[in-house]
């Protein structure tokens, strides 16, 4: 079993904010961009998160 800080990481595509490996993406870890079902659907609208300058 691995340590929660062993996991690997990226970073979403929609809000920019990191997030780890999940088990339900395990078959797909590839294709995952987003951190969430809600980043996913406000994937075209700009984010509040992001640094804009």
């Amino acid at each position: 079993m691995r340590k929660p800080g062993d996991l690997p990481k990226k970073v979403c595509a929609t809000c920019g904010r990191p997030f780890a490996w999940r088990r339900k993406w395990r078959l797909a870890w590839d294709e995952v961009r987003h951190c969430s079902q809600r980043c996913r659907e406000n994937r075209n609208r700009p984010s509040k998160h992001e640094n804009t300058g």
